[in-house]
C-alpha cells in the first residue's frame, strides 16, 4: 500500500495556509540571550556557549542573539568571544545582540562588531504598553526622542538595527504607529513584534501582524522585516509563532527547550520539527537531541521526560496495545510504518528510534520485542512468562538491570 493511503492527513483536508510557501521562513536563536536570563538557569562556560552555537548553525537557524553586552564585562566577554567564532570559523548563522534604547547599551555592540570585523544587528529595545508607560512615568514624546537619540547613534556607526517594542501586544494601536514608523524614517531594517508576558492569543497575534504590515510598514514604501517574539505564559507561545507566520512575520524566535524569563519562550525544537511536518523547513535535525540536551546541560536544569521530541519517553512505550502495533509493522520489514504507527514526529527524524519497554501496562509482546532485541530467545515461553508475570507485580517500568535477573533467574 501507498504510504500516503496510510495516514488520512485532516491537517491538509481544508488548509487555510499554504505552509509549502514558508520556506523562506527564518528562526531567530533566543537561548543564548532570553534563555539565559530565566532565574533558574545557570550561566554556562563560554565552550558550551560555542558548542551550541555550532549546533545551532547546524540546524540551519538564520540568527542568533548572543548577548546583551549592556549587562556587564562579563556580557561584553562573552559576545565578543561568540563573534569572534562566527567570524572565525565562518558559521553561516548571522549575529545579533540586544540593547536598550540607549547609546551607552549600543556602544558596546558597536565595538565588538567593528574589533571583530562581524555584522552584529542591534536589537534596540523599549517598552510600549500604557501599563509600562504608567509605571516608568514615560510621555511618548519622551520615548520617541529616547529611540530618536539612540537609533541615530547605531546607524551611524553602520550598524543594522531592529526596533523592538516590549510588550506589544497590550500596547495601543496609535504609540505602535508612532514607535516603529519613527524607527522606520531613522533607518531601522526590521521590526519586533513582542509578546512580552505572555498575553496574546492566535487571534490576537494575526491582528497584530497584520495590522504593523499594512498600516506601518506598507505605508512607508520601505522594505522591511517583520520578528515575532512570544513568551508561553499562558502556554500560547508555540501556536503564536505559528499565527505570527501565517499573518506575515518573515523571522519567528525562540529558545531551547524554551527557556527564557519567567515561563519561558517558544521551543525551538518544536518550531523546527512543525515547521518540517509542514514542509516549511528541510534542514537535517539529527542533532536537535543533542541541541536540547546541551541545553539543559550548560543550564543545570533537569530535560524534562515527557518533553515532545527530544524528552526520554518521546517514542518510548510499556503499553502492550502500542507495543503490538509497532512489532507487526516491524514483521512487515516496513521501517516508516513502524515508525509512526504511533507516532506523530518519526523519531528518526531527529535521530532516534522507537523504544519498547516492559511495565505493568505491557503484553507478551512488549517482553518477545525486548528479548529479541537484547540477544535472548523470545520464543522461550517460559522466559516470557516469568517475565510477564513479574511485570504484572510491579509498579514501575523495569529497568535493564531488572530485565536482565529476570532472564537470568536470579
Amino acid at each position: 500500500m501507498q504510504e500516503s493511503e496510510l495516514i488520512y492527513d485532516w491537517n491538509q483536508s481544508s488548509p487555510a495556509f499554504d505552509w509549502s510557501n514558508t520556506k523562506g521562513i527564518q528562526l531567530n536563536d533566543e537561548t543564548l540571550r532570553d534563555g539565559l536570563q530565566n532565574p533558574s538557569v545557570v550561566d554556562p562556560p563560554i565552550g558550551d556557549k560555542i558548542r551550541l552555537l555550532h549546533l545551532m548553525d547546524q540546524l540551519g537557524i538564520h540568527s542568533a542573539n548572543i548577548g546583551l553586552p549592556g549587562a556587564g564585562p562579563r556580557a561584553v566577554e562573552a559576545v565578543t568571544v561568540l563573534a569572534k567564532e562566527i567570524a572565525d570559523t565562518g558559521l553561516s548563522i548571522h549575529a545579533n545582540a540586544a540593547a536598550r534604547t540607549l547609546i551607552e547599551d549600543i556602544r558596546p555592540i558597536v565595538e565588538i562588531s567593528q574589533s571583530v570585523g562581524l555584522p552584529i544587528q542591534v536589537c534596540a529595545f523599549i517598552g510600549s504598553s500604557p501599563i509600562r508607560k504608567y509605571a516608568e512615568g514615560w510621555a511618548l514624546g519622551q520615548m520617541l526622542e529616547t529611540i530618536e537619540e539612540a537609533l541615530s547613534f547605531a546607524v551611524a556607526e553602520g550598524m543594522s538595527v531592529m526596533m523592538v517594542t516590549e510588550d506589544t501586544t497590550r500596547a495601543k494601536p496609535e504609540d505602535i504607529k508612532e514607535l516603529y514608523g519613527r524607527a522606520i524614517e531613522l533607518g531601522a531594517e526590521r521590526l519586533c513584534i513582542s509578546d512580552t508576558v505572555g498575553h496574546a492569543t492566535p487571534d490576537g497575534v494575526r491582528a497584530l501582524v497584520r495590522f504593523v504590515i499594512e498600516e506601518i510598514v506598507q505605508p512607508s514604501g520601505m522594505d522591511i522585516a517583520i520578528d515575532w517574539h512570544g513568551h508561553r505564559d499562558r502556554g500560547l507561545a508555540l501556536a503564536n509563532a505559528f499565527a505570527a507566520i501565517e499573518a506575515g512575520a518573515t523571522r519567528v524566535h525562540a529558545t531551547a527547550l524554551g527557556l527564557g524569563e519567567r515561563c519561558g519562550n517558544a521551543e525551538m525544537e518544536l518550531l523546527l520539527v512543525n515547521l518540517h511536518l509542514l514542509s516549511g523547513y528541510k534542514f537535517d535535525l539529527s542533532v536537535l537531541p543533542e541541541y536540547c540536551q546541551l541545553a539543559a546541560d550548560m543550564c543545570q536544569i533537569p530535560l524534562i521526560h515527557s518533553s515532545p521530541v527530544v524528552g526520554r519517553d518521546a517514542f518510548r512505550t510499556g503499553t502492550g496495545v502500542h507495543a503490538a502495533a509497532i512489532m507487526k509493522a516491524e514483521a512487515k520489514g516496513d521501517v516508516w510504518l513502524a515508525d509512526r504507527i504511533y507516532s506523530s514526529v518519526p523519531a528518526s527524524l531527529v535521530g532516534r528510534e522507537q523504544v519498547i519497554e516492559v511495565g505493568p501496562m505491557s503484553g507478551q509482546s512488549n517482553i518477545k520485542h525486548w528479548l529479541r532485541r537484547h540477544g535472548y530467545n523470545e520464543d522461550d515461553e517460559n522466559l516470557v512468562q516469568r517475565i510477564f508475570t513479574a511485570s504484572k507485580k510491579t509498579d514501575h517500568t523495569l529497568t535493564e538491570e531488572e530485565l536482565e535477573h529476570l532472564c537470568r533467574g536470579t
